[in-house]
């Protein structure tokens, strides 16, 4: 469900950028992340394709990097870095399906539904540092009900870093473990204390990266007056970025039938067999079904 494949238009685009989000050489600047040497060769399409063949990998959602901040960029510089992923990706394989992106500045609405129906557009990513507040999501409603409307999921991944002066020199690690797990509690967290569900009782919602890890806290948000609330069964998080005893600990709170095979791919790979034949087949085959086609599952309000 979430991997990154940047196809040669987007790179050339990069390539040919003077501020950031551009690559020299092979080298990656933003305004975000330290620099960072980025291996190219990972970006193969044939060799992505034969790694995922290995994994036993027959279909994969690519997305764009939202840590990049094209997004956020001003709308003329955004829409033809956003042209070129989505014309790229959509060329790439029938093997791969494609997470749509849009611009933050007056989003087109008319353009997402024309990409949304698109059979090969898997569903609409969103940085998860527009949904870090309840207000966040409410502010992309517009966004959100495209997707409900066109019966497409919601990818919510972690996007740029802010960078401090003061913060001093920070390990290439920093920003992945602690900045992008940080967006994700605050989305998860968000999303749950939010009104959108009442709004989107269909709409399907998966965190990259376990959402980082938030579901875990659960406890500590009743202890601090959260109300507790039934697990949402439209509601999903991927395994990427994650180990075993991560997953363990996540299906614990959630159950089983929340957790879909991502790999973050090229920073990782694809988990293997879990807790035996049945919950494998969950996590890598009946659960990535249900989250793509809404088959199988109860509305919200059904659910409540």
């Amino acid at each position: 469900m979430h991997q990154h494949l940047w196809p040669a238009e987007l790179i050339d685009r990069l390539r040919a950028r003077s501020r950031a989000p551009y690559l020299r050489g092979d080298t990656l600047v933003t305004d975000g992340d330290p620099p960072y040497r980025v291996d190219l060769s990972a970006h193969d399409l044939a060799g992505r394709l034969a790694a995922d063949e290995q994994d036993g990998v027959g279909l994969a959602c690519v997305a764009l990097s939202a840590p990049l901040g094209i997004e956020s960029l001003p709308r003329p510089e955004a829409d033809g870095l956003l042209r070129a992923w989505h014309r790229g990706a959509l060329e790439l394989s029938e093997r791969l399906l494609v997470w749509a992106s849009v611009a933050a500045d007056e989003p087109d609405l008319g353009a997402l539904a024309d990409l949304l129906a698109e059979p090969r557009v898997a569903g609409l990513q969103v940085p998860a540092t527009w949904v870090g507040t309840p207000w966040g999501w409410e502010r992309m409603a517009p966004l959100l009900t495209v997707a409900a409307r066109a019966g497409k999921p919601v990818l919510v991944h972690p996007g740029p870093e802010t960078r401090r002066v003061l913060d001093g020199h920070l390990p290439q690690w920093w920003a992945p473990v602690v900045g992008y797990a940080g967006q994700l509690h605050a989305a998860w967290w968000a999303w749950h204390s939010g009104a959108v569900r009442g709004l989107l009782p269909d709409l399907r919602v998966v965190f990259a990266a376990g959402a980082g890890l938030a579901p875990l806290h659960h406890e500590r948000h009743v202890l601090r007056g959260g109300t507790p609330r039934p697990v949402d069964p439209l509601v999903f998080v991927d395994t990427s970025g994650t180990g075993v005893q991560a997953l363990d600990a996540l299906v614990r709170v959630l159950g089983i039938d929340a957790l879909v095979l991502g790999s973050d791919r090229p920073y990782g790979r694809p988990v293997g067999e879990l807790w035996g034949e049945a919950a494998t087949h969950a996590v890598r085959v009946a659960n990535p079904r249900r989250l793509l086609t809404g088959e199988g599952v109860s509305s919200w309000a059904h659910a409540g």
